[in-house]
């Protein structure tokens, strides 16, 4: 590993003084591979010249480019007011509020956004939020695992991949036993769900609109969890809650969501935050903060922390969770952008989104040998299966300066030729259409 120190003569002094002989022994815990191939940095520069530096880089992004990406993170229209309110000094800049007598504006807010995300959900309770979708879904799974004091765990293979990926690495040391159901053609097999839950069984976990974008009732598995007294976990998408089936609705004993979608823009994968809501008998086991609402000695309004499980505030051992932090300005994020669309701007959102998505599946079925991986609703994202590789199609489109969709082929083997397509409110009729055409002269 080579090292060219500025001063040879204080790389020795502090060398002696930590009590190693070389740089190298700082490191000899670090496998050869995985080490630094040099510490021989340049040399500093101005702030101009960082700036200038920064800059250059930044306009190698092409910023030109339409997008169809989708697969659990969505290109929404997010109002300026959204920007303008959240980053008042105020918010921006407030830590936890752990004096409610100083912080009473934070923990409304926090409020207000429980209060939101229970009606959009139609559930009893919700949290402070935790870091994003995937979080929570791994401490809905550990609240149900808790709550059952049962160990096995049933997973819809249908259920985004990146999520199941965190839930197999955020589990691996907990002796846990995940079991993951095949798709079908990309739907749930529910009567494989079914088989699976049993007496032992802590939780079934699902998703709508799955990572295919198909739309699911789970209503009668949930009904068929809760006979062997499992529980019911389900990530939904917040833009289409405003007019799919509510996990309340289905029954649903724990809903989680990433709000990515309400008021957080794509920004190279965050920050984003989880959301987290449950039924009234699991609050307690429900991790990180809860606000709640009450009245002092003299009758007035007032917010507080309550039901505060973490590992601060009691012992370690006994918190449900050591990484529940919440997501504070990004929650006040969605809580904006929700309060701002309102129910009817929400449901035009996603009516919207929908519209698109249904002109581009009908385009692009239009197309020799392509055809939609299975005849079920979805919503604003479906897939198709083409004639050749959808790596090829998304290589050579994106190029073009249109990203395609997303290649299943990448989570799931034997799929190479499926494609996953998203649109939102934001894509046009004619962008949809250029997208037909491109694909059409590659077919």
């Amino acid at each position: 590993m080579p090292f060219v120190p500025h001063s040879p003569e204080d790389v020795s002094v502090m060398l002696d003084a930590i009590g190693v002989n070389t740089i190298e022994d700082l490191f000899a815990d670090i496998p050869a591979e995985m080490r630094p191939k040099s510490f021989a940095l340049p040399k500093g520069l101005s702030e101009m010249d960082v700036c200038s530096r920064l800059e250059a880089l930044s306009a190698r992004n092409r910023t030109d480019v339409v997008s169809f990406l989708g697969a659990g993170f969505y290109d929404h229209h997010i109002p300026k007011a959204v920007d303008a309110l959240s980053s008042r000094g105020e918010f921006y800049t407030a830590y936890t509020p752990y004096q409610p007598e100083a912080a009473q504006g934070t923990l409304q807010a926090i409020f207000e956004f429980q209060t939101a995300v229970c009606r959009l959900l139609d559930m009893d309770c919700a949290n402070a939020s935790v870091y994003d979708g995937g979080s929570a879904l791994f401490e809905a799974m550990m609240m149900a695992v808790r709550a059952t004091r049962r160990r096995k765990l049933v997973i819809d293979e249908a259920l985004s991949p990146i999520y199941r990926t965190m839930l197999a690495s955020y589990t691996s040391n907990l002796q846990l036993e995940l079991v993951t159901v095949p798709h079908r053609d990309g739907l749930s097999d529910m009567e494989a769900l079914k088989a699976s839950v049993d007496d032992t069984c802590a939780a079934v976990v699902v998703q709508n609109p799955n990572f295919f974008g198909a739309i699911t009732d789970f209503t009668d598995l949930f009904t068929h969890a809760r006979a062997h007294k499992a529980l019911g976990v389900i990530s939904v998408y917040p833009v289409m809650q405003s007019v799919l089936k509510t996990p309340g609705e289905m029954g649903a004993d724990i809903a989680v969501a990433d709000g990515q979608s309400i008021g957080q823009p794509l920004s190279f994968g965050g920050p984003y935050l989880g959301i987290m809501t449950c039924t009234k008998p699991l609050v307690r086991q429900i991790p990180g903060r809860i606000v709640g609402r009450t009245q002092d000695v003299d009758g007035r309004t007032g917010y507080v922390l309550t039901l505060q499980a973490r590992e601060q505030h009691i012992r370690r051992a006994k918190a449900t969770s050591n990484i529940c932090s919440n997501q504070a300005l990004c929650a006040l994020r969605s809580l904006i952008h929700l309060t701002l669309l309102g129910p009817e701007g929400l449901v035009r959102t996603a009516e919207l989104s929908m519209e698109r998505a249904r002109y581009a599946a009908e385009r692009l079925t239009a197309l020799p040998g392509v055809e939609l991986l299975h005849d079920a609703p979805f919503g604003n994202e479906f897939a198709v299966r083409l004639p050749v590789s959808a790596f090829e199609v998304v290589d050579r489109l994106t190029a073009r300066g249109y990203v395609p969709g997303f290649p299943v082929g990448r989570y799931y083997p034997g799929m190479d030729n499926v494609l996953l397509v998203a649109c939102t409110e934001k894509h046009s009729f004619e962008q949809v259409g250029i997208l037909a055409e491109m694909l059409g002269g590659i077919l």
